[in-house]
């Protein structure tokens, strides 16, 4: 069965582009111009992912996701013509799983939308349960406890945590972690890593300042250590 994507963006030319190449891709598209029509069409629709435009009238992007956050995990894109950092700061910490700027090419939208639906769909095939000092991560339930209290993480946030985790002091770079967790890796995404990462510290750290589990590699990247 196809999937289905929602594309929310006040210009047409752009809907009828993206619905155009995403169906020949495979996609169930369907459309709506502000976040106000999106709301109505993703309770109908139930789409399988979003790809949401920021600037938008009646309701921008950044108000539909935090109306819509509460009431779907539903995964989304933000498409965004802003390339000021604390705008996709802002759409990552919303939720958003991912963004694309503007303009793009056909190639890198699917690219990205195949790699955040792997991620969304993905099952954890590790049953085993990953420890280290006071969190508990389960790949199988895809939850995780500090200090015996469930912890939110997005699905990008959980896939991160469990990657590291399965591999206590191995050293990744950015970029390989982007591309063993996207499937893709765009220069200049790679520092995406690092607002996942400042995310995760505040979430499970006892002191997200002076991290104890996620280490940062100077010039090099991330491990994990279980101390």
């Amino acid at each position: 069965m196809a999937r289905t994507i929602l594309v929310v963006d006040d210009s047409e030319s752009l809907r009828t582009m993206v619905k155009s190449y995403l169906a020949q891709e495979g996609f169930r598209v369907v459309t709506a111009v502000n976040g106000r029509e999106a709301l109505f069409v993703a309770r109908d629709e139930k789409p399988d992912l979003i790809l949401l435009d920021i600037m938008m009238p009646e309701l921008g992007g950044y108000d539909f996701m935090r109306i819509y956050s509460k009431e779907a995990e539903t995964p989304i894109i933000l498409l965004t013509a802003r390339l000021e950092e604390n705008d996709k700061v802002l759409g990552l910490e919303l939720g958003a799983d991912d963004y694309v700027t503007k303009p793009f090419s056909p190639r890198e939208l699917t690219a990205r939308v195949r790699a955040v639906l792997r991620r969304a769909e993905k099952q954890g095939t590790e049953p085993d349960i990953l420890r280290a000092g006071n969190i508990e991560l389960s790949p199988d339930n895809r939850t995780i406890t500090v200090g015996g209290e469930l912890v939110e993480l997005t699905a990008f946030e959980f896939d991160l945590l469990a990657m590291l985790m399965a591999s206590p002091g191995r050293v990744y770079s950015r970029l390989d972690l982007l591309q063993k967790l996207q499937g893709v890796a765009f220069e200049g995404y790679e520092r995406n890593i690092d607002v996942h990462i400042r995310h995760l510290r505040v979430k499970i750290e006892p002191d997200a300042a002076n991290p104890q589990y996620i280490q940062t590699v100077y010039g090099i990247g991330y491990r994990f250590t279980e101390s």
